[in-house]
């Protein structure tokens, strides 16, 4: 990326919001530990971390134990209501379509995300869950934030895997 377009995204973020989205990374990174797909998850509500959570999907051998419904999960039961609509949400892979509606419906306020998933994006990729005007709820989107520190998790990840796959043949 271009210095110039790093500064623009930069700008738009605070210190605070680095520091948050490197808890997500650092969430992602015990998820690949794991043997998880490595995505993080971090809310926080008045600049107060209320949950950090990393995908579980192959621990529970339940395909919904995404982070970020793992997330909501957990900072609503900490929160005690059924919604969290002061919340901001920062995570490092775009949310599916199952993770923009979960969301849209927790009334979350704010959603910082690092790396695009076009294969299965809900937020920008493929769809706008969390902006659609026929929903009761639209979410503040911000994109890109320590993109790349993201996406090499991912490519590592996916590279292992293939290699493990190679092997076994």
């Amino acid at each position: 990326m271009e210095r110039s377009s790093i500064q623009t995204i930069e700008k738009q973020f605070s210190d605070a919001d680095f520091d948050f989205m490197q808890l997500a990374i650092e969430q992602a990174k015990i998820a690949f530990d794991n043997d998880e797909v490595p995505v993080g998850a971090i809310i926080v509500i008045d600049n107060q971390v209320v949950s950090a959570r990393h995908n579980e999907v192959e621990a529970t051998k339940n395909a919904t134990a995404h982070a970020e419904r793992l997330a909501i999960d957990e900072a609503i039961s900490k929160v005690g209501e059924k919604i969290i609509p002061d919340a901001t949400m920062y995570v490092t892979l775009e949310p599916c379509s199952m993770c923009a509606g979960s969301l849209v419906l927790s009334r979350i306020k704010r959603l910082v995300y690092a790396a695009k998933d076009p294969k299965s994006g809900a937020v920008e990729s493929l769809y706008s869950i969390t902006n659609d005007d026929r929903l009761n709820h639209r979410l503040i989107v911000q994109s890109g934030l320590l993109e790349e520190e993201s996406s090499q998790l991912l490519k590592a990840f996916f590279k292992k895997k293939r290699e493990e796959k190679k092997s076994e043949n």
